[in-house]
């Protein structure tokens, strides 16, 4: 025995069960928030992404309980998520990102809907292609930022580099759920999304149910993750939630980059006429 005790939650009770197209990670032992602050918090980071088929989810992950633990807050072992992505009138951030800018931004509000927490983001890309994020918790709704949220934003782009945008409004949303594995050594941090839905306007796109996203949060090169992933024949893919999203949503957008990707995962969703970019 290695000491490591079956997926539980405080006092024994069991994990509320993974997404089914995870049930090959229902043996990793819980890992509570603080511990994935202080072992992997990767703020500032390397991250891709990769498409994973559900049929090859357990044999990617095989073994994995004696190298990660999966994230447990509450005796749960996936949450719900939902981002407010707030861009220019223009969709600035979209264009500098299709663009492929050394030097851009994105910002949202993303809700932890399951603990009801909500925080700002501003997600950094720098010159040498690093992703760092800083955040600050956001106490009102998710569609418009206060005094104080603005101020942020603003310090934030401008202690990069960036003139801060007159105007940031809500352009997309995107609900989730997420599981997250963090890798004992602390190199890597691996997020699992599953069931996303996009909305903009009345209108929505969903995940295929046999696709999971997968990102690859690092500081050094290739992960053991990774390592695993490319034994099956998978491959980095250029995808962005919000860029795919305005992309299947808003017509007239271009979105070549992304296309490939977008049509191995994305299927139409329902149409939502009273879905709010809110969240």
């Amino acid at each position: 025995m290695d000491g490591r005790v079956p997926l539980s939650g405080p006092g024994g009770a069991p994990v509320s069960p993974l997404p089914p197209a995870l049930d090959g990670l229902g043996d990793l032992r819980p890992v509570p928030l603080e511990e994935v602050n202080a072992r992997a918090a990767l703020v500032a980071r390397a991250c891709r992404t990769y498409l994973v088929p559900t049929r090859l989810v357990h044999a990617v992950f095989a073994g994995a309980a004696s190298r990660y633990g999966v994230l447990t807050i509450g005796g749960r072992g996936s949450f719900l998520y939902s981002s407010t992505y707030l861009d220019t009138p223009g969709l600035d951030t979209f264009h500098d990102h299709r663009q492929r800018r050394r030097l851009r931004y994105k910002v949202r509000v993303r809700t932890y809907v399951d603990t009801r927490t909500r925080m700002c983001e501003v997600k950094l890309k720098g010159a040498r292609g690093g992703t760092d994020k800083r955040r600050a918790e956001l106490p009102g709704p998710p569609d418009r930022l206060t005094e104080r949220d603005r101020a942020f934003v603003d310090g934030t782009l401008r202690g990069y580099g960036l003139e801060p945008p007159e105007d940031l409004v809500p352009s997309a949303v995107t609900d989730y759920r997420r599981t997250t594995l963090v890798a004992d050594s602390g190199a890597e941090r691996v997020t699992l999304d599953t069931d996303l839905v996009g909305y903009r306007g009345g209108r929505s796109v969903r995940t295929r149910p046999d696709a999971v996203l997968v990102e690859v949060k690092t500081r050094g090169g290739l992960t053991a993750t990774e390592r695993r992933l490319h034994e099956h024949g998978l491959r980095e893919v250029g995808f962005s939630k919000y860029a795919a999203v305005l992309t299947a949503l808003e017509p007239g957008l271009r979105g070549n980059r992304w296309r490939r990707a977008m049509r191995d995962c994305l299927e139409p969703g329902v149409d939502a006429p009273e879905r709010s970019e809110a969240g």
